[in-house]
């Protein structure tokens, strides 16, 4: 897969480092917090609150726009299944896909037929699809709450870099809105969600990462 792909440029990846996909670069630069540079700080009550009602989302699916660190921008759908499992599926004339099954994620394109693999342990989406999002664990980056918006950043240096994840939220539903993915170059692709659906059900196909199509799994070896 050529870095020359819009979505890859979005990502900033390597074979070593996945920083990340996902999220609104005019919503990055209005985090006045500065997530990326702010020691951890202890989460209110209200956001442990906002945490735990989206971890108690188990499925969850609609569409997205995703804005790239350069300002490009695409479409599609996406499908997440705590813990661990995500599909995106852009709008054509991309042919990207990104799968998490919950181990790795795949990053393909469908007109190349080529496929990246990445561990998921490895990338902060494991921040957003983990089983319950913990604010007392040390990842806390920053947190800024006010009227109309609940922001929560999260990292790990030591697992991730400098890169984070900042989570944004309606502070009167705890509904998700839209996260940014800064990587360690700190770059930032962002995804605003809209038309989303809860308690879905998905068929295992959905989040099916075809192993069998990239060199170097046991699976391609069968």
């Amino acid at each position: 897969m050529r870095n020359s792909d819009p979505f890859l440029s979005g990502l900033t990846m390597t074979r070593r480092d996945l920083l990340g996909a996902f999220a609104v670069a005019a919503v990055a630069s209005a985090i006045p917090f500065g997530a990326r540079a702010q020691a951890a700080a202890p989460a209110s009550g209200t956001a442990q609150a906002i945490a735990d009602h989206f971890s108690g989302v188990t499925t969850m699916q609609g569409e997205f726009v995703q804005f790239g660190p350069r300002g490009e921008q695409t479409g599609g759908k996406f499908f997440i299944q705590r813990p661990g499992k995500l599909r995106f599926n852009y709008d054509d004339p991309s042919p990207m896909r990104v799968i998490a099954d919950g181990k790795n994620v795949a990053i393909g394109n469908t007109k190349l037929k080529t496929w990246d693999l990445y561990p998921l342990s490895k990338t902060p989406l494991s921040l957003l699809l983990a089983q319950r999002i913990d604010l007392s664990a040390g990842m806390v980056k920053g947190v800024k709450e006010e009227s109309d918006l609940t922001t929560i950043a999260l990292g790990n240096n030591t697992v991730f870099g400098n890169s984070t994840i900042t989570m944004m939220f309606d502070p009167k539903t705890y509904d998700l809105r839209q996260w940014t993915i800064t990587d360690n170059q700190g770059k930032d692709t962002s995804v605003m969600i809209f038309n989303v659906k809860t308690g879905v059900q998905f068929d295992d196909r959905v989040f099916r990462v075809p192993y069998e199509s990239i060199p170097g799994t046991p699976q391609s070896r069968d």
